[in-house]
């Protein structure tokens, strides 16, 4: 596969794209999509998860205008579900993941393409946060630190090179069905990092290249990201449960953190000391200030918002290593 501009050997490629209740953003999405400068064959097929805001309507008008759009049911209302619903009627030779939280270069697939024709395996762009609010502009900092959010490169790349897990992605179809697709956990979560684990546990590889660009809209609300970590947390400990290991160990960090502020809160409690808690929590403050040192005028909500990513994740994993294996029985 050597696709060139001005040749007619680009391989076919099929988006794929779950929904669910993304009325607020499908618009531009769809928009980026259809407007790609992609010379080969090209479709888009959007796997909906019976949305109640007016999504699926806003996708039916896009495709009532545009044959390369399909629009199919998402009836388990699962994302891994709606990417391999929609991997299973895709023509094309090559699958590249969409998201509807995420704005695309115009670019974005020819790139995806070009990477996979020069390394081959699975590629994907950094995942780069921009949000609208002032809570998602903050987020959007917490998730460009490695502080905040961790060192994983799929972040902060900045020159092509082999990761563990890529934003999204774009990989062979043939060996995307060979691999069985995505596994759906119980948390909803963790799908991308699973795929990418078992991916390259069988020989294959992974690449980021920031030449891949689109941005990522991140939550609005402090409830909303808690939930969100909360479950990347508990999804990586039923990836663990299924797995028997982690593809890094850079997950255990929130857990270890979390761990070290239960333990000296219950020194506290039991023997009344209570400088341990002091000095931990001192240091974890101090660690989020470094991180909000990038905006000065929203450093304490930086500092906010990194806590609320930090603690969600850990309580999550924690909750998830508790549960046992039980909820994942069926995938071991």
């Amino acid at each position: 596969m050597e696709p060139d501009e001005g040749v007619s050997t680009w391989p076919s490629v099929t988006v794929i794209l779950p929904v669910f209740n993304e009325a607020e953003f499908i618009d531009g999405t769809m928009r980026d999509l259809l407007s790609q400068d992609y010379e080969g064959t090209f479709d888009v097929v959007v796997a909906d998860g019976s949305s109640t805001d007016g999504t699926l309507a806003q996708v039916e008008a896009w495709a009532a205008g545009d044959r390369r759009l399909t629009v199919i049911p998402n009836p388990e209302k699962r994302q891994a579900h709606g990417l391999n619903n929609a991997a299973s009627k895709a023509s094309g030779e090559i699958l590249v993941r969409a998201d509807g939280h995420t704005s695309f270069a115009t670019d974005y697939v020819r790139q995806s393409v070009q990477v996979l024709a020069d390394t081959g395996g699975a590629v994907g762009g950094p995942m780069t946060a921009v949000g609208r609010s002032r809570f998602g502009r903050a987020v959007a900092i917490a998730m460009d630190h490695p502080i905040t959010v961790g060192p994983g490169r799929f972040h902060h790349a900045s020159q092509r090179e082999p990761v563990d897990t890529v934003y999204l992605g774009a990989f062979d179809r043939a060996a995307f069905e060979a691999l069985g697709g995505f596994r759906s956990f119980p948390s909803g979560s963790s799908e991308d990092a699973d795929f990418y684990y078992r991916w390259r546990d069988s020989g294959r590889s992974v690449f980021v290249d920031p030449d891949i660009v689109s941005t990522y809209t991140p939550r609005d609300s402090p409830g909303a990201l808690w939930r969100q970590y909360f479950r990347y947390g508990m999804g990586k400990a039923e990836m663990l449960w299924v797995n028997g290991r982690l593809p890094s160990l850079r997950p255990l960090a929130p857990l270890v953190l979390l761990t070290v502020l239960l333990a000296t809160t219950l020194v506290g409690l039991l023997a009344g000391i209570w400088w341990p808690l002091v000095g931990a929590s001192a240091a974890w403050a101090g660690v989020l200030m470094w991180a909000g040192l990038k905006s000065p005028k929203t450093m304490f909500l930086v500092v906010f918002v990194g806590a609320v990513m930090h603690i969600g994740y850990g309580l999550g994993m924690m909750w998830g290593l508790v549960r046992g294996p039980g909820p994942v029985a069926d995938l071991r």
